[in-house]
């Protein structure tokens, strides 16, 4: 479920290069830094601009060039500038505090504009968030949307980026709120350079912003989101059943030992701070890792490092009591889990929603796509699943996203 994607393909090296902008254009643009406390102790409303500072810009010429390594992306119609915004919004609890993330703009569009919002994958470290990486493909992806003609917007959720506090990881709560909130930020801040957001959202996302993508749409359909409301839906390689397909990948081989061992101990250690899962670490986790993996997981780690300090398997990371907590759920975690797929029994989309999964995912198991668009359809929605052939999590984005772009392109 991991969003980096631009840490291995050329994408990485060319995105470096184009995305850094001298901020110093900007000198009389400031942007407070907000301690925990000070964020917690607001009270604001939510959805409230904090700050707006440019971060990136990139001709469309700069944007087909970043976008080699996506087979027949459309070519961009417009350059774009990336501006990093912080906004008020609130945590699990309903407790005030602020979020980062990124709104691009398409240059010289004005007048009334549609908006694609995309939601990224897994990531454990604050500096490869969108609004902060000038590598991240999160943040090109976005930009590609802008290069269409489209307002693009992608949250960092909270915990990261510039958010205060540790991610709630798999939280579709605040992966609601804090995508909805963006978009009322956004209104706020394109009006300010003459643009208007039009009614209609356009939702994608990769990974775990696949199933935030479903969340996200589950939101605007009932009105939560002020005036937005859902106008298209196209969710990639997301782990949308966690009880009926992913957590038993992750112990049946279907998702790589070494890959599911990381997300179980990046789910467990952020579950446990919402739902409650153990007192002591040493109650989930073996040694050596129970001293260290929380952590890990406290935002200034990078992926990377992160995959070095864990076992190759869930076995060996899991006491064995636990583990078979984690196969058979009962109780809260049980609970938790099923409220969480709840996003693919408790709504019937009205518009059309697509799919997209790869035969060879080992991140993510197709199983998960098949099981909701089965559940979709059951409410009487429209559910397509495009299968990408033979191609892993990352080759099923590469693949995607440029359908994605060309479709929500129409709507410039």
């Amino acid at each position: 479920m991991t969003s980096r994607l631009t840490r291995t393909v050329a994408a990485t090296l060319a995105t470096a290069a184009l995305l850094a902008f001298p901020l110093s254009a900007y000198a009389s643009v400031t942007e407070p830094t907000l301690s925990e406390a000070a964020v917690t102790s607001m009270h604001a409303v939510r959805g409230a601009l904090v700050s707006a500072v440019p971060v990136a810009t990139l001709t469309a010429a700069q944007l087909d060039a970043a976008a080699a390594d996506f087979p027949d992306a459309p070519p961009a119609r417009y350059g774009v500038t990336v501006y990093r915004l912080i906004y008020r919004t609130i945590d699990h609890n309903g407790r005030p505090t602020t979020a980062s993330g990124i709104v691009v703009l398409p240059d010289g569009r004005r007048g009334a504009l549609t908006v694609a919002e995309y939601l990224h994958g897994t990531n454990a470290t604050k500096a490869y968030a969108a609004s902060l990486d000038d590598t991240s493909t999160d943040r090109l992806v976005t930009a590609l949307f802008a290069g269409a003609g489209l307002v693009g917007v992608a949250p960092d959720y909270l915990g990261l980026g510039l958010g205060p506090g540790l991610h709630p990881y798999i939280d579709t709560k605040t992966e609601t709120t804090a995508s909805a909130d963006l978009l009322l930020a956004a209104r706020t801040f394109a009006a300010k350079h003459g643009v208007t957001l039009k009614r209609d959202v356009l939702v994608t996302g990769f990974s775990q912003g696949g199933r935030a993508s479903l969340a996200l749409g589950r939101a605007l359909s009932r009105g939560e989101a002020g005036p937005f409301r859902l106008g298209a839906l196209q969710a990639v390689a997301g782990p949308y059943d966690l009880l009926g397909s992913e957590l038993p990948a992750t112990f049946d081989g279907g998702v790589a030992p070494a890959t599911a061992a990381f997300y179980l101990a990046y789910f467990v250690t952020a579950l446990n701070r919402t739902v409650g899962l153990y007192d002591d670490p040493r109650e989930a986790f073996q040694e050596p890792y129970a001293d260290t993996v929380e952590g890990l997981f406290d935002g200034t780690h990078p992926d990377e490092e992160i995959v070095t300090k864990l076992p190759d398997s869930p076995e060996k990371l899991f006491t064995p009591k636990f583990a078979e907590r984690l196969k058979h759920p009962t109780g809260r975690f049980l609970r938790a889990l099923r409220a969480a797929d709840q996003i693919c029994h408790d709504w019937t989309p009205r518009v059309p929603v697509h799919f997209y999964s790869g035969t060879k995912d080992t991140d993510v198991v197709a199983a998960n796509a098949d099981s909701c668009a089965t559940s979709l359809r059951a409410r009487g929605a429209k559910v397509t699943v495009h299968s990408m052939g033979a191609v892993d999590h990352f080759g099923t984005a590469f693949a995607a996203f440029p359908q994605i772009i060309r479709a929500f392109g129409r709507w410039a």
